[in-house]
């Protein structure tokens, strides 16, 4: 079952000071229906993740990072850009994002709510990048 969710493992290492967002390889890497996601997932592991066309074991490195704050919220959010696989031909159904600097770490867990089948480009679209719709938000 992959339940979508801010990972203990990122508010453990983010208050240790021990991932910087910034500068840090961030990965997204994707699973079939049958991987085991959800908020104790502590580090990247390859099983369950999806095979297929375009599509290498530990995902695609993440960019066009960014974090800010909003005051009135008091809310920090976060973002990428769009990650793109292409070519692809592949099924899954969700996401794990992870920190491949420090020592696969996870982030964050990514349901896509059913599975996806591709057959030329496999596209995860960010959400608008506000206080509210952001990827990753903080309160």
């Amino acid at each position: 079952m992959i339940v979508q969710t801010v990972t203990t493992s990122f508010t453990y290492n983010a208050l240790l000071g021990n991932i910087n967002l910034q500068t840090d390889q961030i990965y997204m890497a994707l699973y079939n229906g049958n991987a085991a996601l959800d908020n104790t997932t502590a580090v990247y592991t390859s099983v369950n993740e999806v095979a297929g066309t375009g599509y290498t074991a530990g995902g695609q490195l993440m960019t066009n990072i960014s974090v800010s704050f909003d005051n009135q919220s008091n809310t920090v959010f976060i973002n990428w850009a769009n990650v793109v696989w292409s070519p692809a031909a592949f099924t899954c159904r969700g996401a794990l994002i992870y920190d491949k600097s420090q020592n696969n770490a996870s982030i964050a867990v990514l349901n896509f709510g059913s599975d996806k089948t591709c057959s030329n480009s496999f596209t995860v679209t960010m959400p608008a990048n506000t206080n509210t719709t952001a990827l990753l938000r903080i309160s």
